[in-house]
């Protein structure tokens, strides 16, 4: 699920930040089916790096950020494996292989 993150003025002053040009405000919608913005159109204000990967930050008519993966997205192309499935199946093998290596790891403690 979605991070929901409060950002305060001072948070975005990192070097990566530092633009003098005024960049083109991008919108993006929400395509992950149970995500609460899904369908949503929002603008995205910037992106971040953390252990997971990519992040979008998406700010909502109420000044919330919220940080979603982009392959929740429009901005990723739907994944290959749920086109060529017709969305027949609720895993990916790659979900399968992440869910049998957790299983693993807890079963080992």
């Amino acid at each position: 699920m979605a991070t929901k993150i409060f950002l305060a003025p001072a948070v975005c002053i990192s070097t990566e930040n530092a633009d003098s040009s005024s960049p083109s405000l991008q919108f993006v919608r929400v395509t992950h089916p149970f995500h609460p913005l899904f369908g949503r159109r929002l603008p995205c204000v910037g992106n971040r790096y953390n252990r997971y990967g990519e992040r979008l930050l998406l700010q909502d008519d109420g000044a919330t950020v919220w940080s979603v993966p982009p392959q929740w997205t429009d901005l990723v192309g739907p994944d290959p494996e749920v086109v060529i499935g017709r969305g027949r199946a609720l895993l990916r093998v790659v979900d399968l292989m992440e869910l049998a290596s957790l299983v693993k790891r807890l079963s080992d403690r």
